[in-house]
């Protein structure tokens, strides 16, 4: 069982960048699609993008915001899952988590409960 493990959080000021990467400890994520997650707590969960297990489809949650200035990748090479953030503002504020889902493309992954291995998270802070 793959045990996700995330990295890259820390604290930037309003407009900067972090690239966030997501590796697996227990196996490897090339066989499986990884989607990206933030949560405020005491909010509920937001999903933010999924990528297919070969690259080759992306999948954004319904956020413009989010559309427009994170980006997904992966290198199966380096077994990452990589979320780009860019010209984040405090509301981006989060713990972020990547997680697996089964189906290797992105179609497969319609839910949160379509995912079964968790990250513990990496807490992005944003000051203005």
């Amino acid at each position: 069982q793959v045990q996700m493990v995330e990295s890259g959080g820390r604290e930037v000021q309003a407009g900067g960048s972090l690239r966030l990467s997501c590796t697996a400890s227990g196996g490897t994520l090339s066989s499986y699609s990884v989607g990206w997650f933030r949560q405020v707590p005491g909010k509920e969960r937001e999903f933010l993008a999924v990528i297919s297990w070969a690259g080759t489809q992306t999948r954004y949650g319904p956020s413009a915001s989010v559309k427009s200035r994170f980006t997904i990748s992966r290198d199966n090479d380096e077994k990452a899952v990589y979320l780009q953030l860019d010209n984040l503002t405090p509301e981006d504020s989060a713990i972020y988590y990547c997680a697996a889902c089964r189906h290797p493309y992105t179609t497969g992954c319609p839910r949160d409960d379509s995912y079964f291995s968790w990250g513990l998270g990496t807490q992005v802070s944003v000051s203005s």
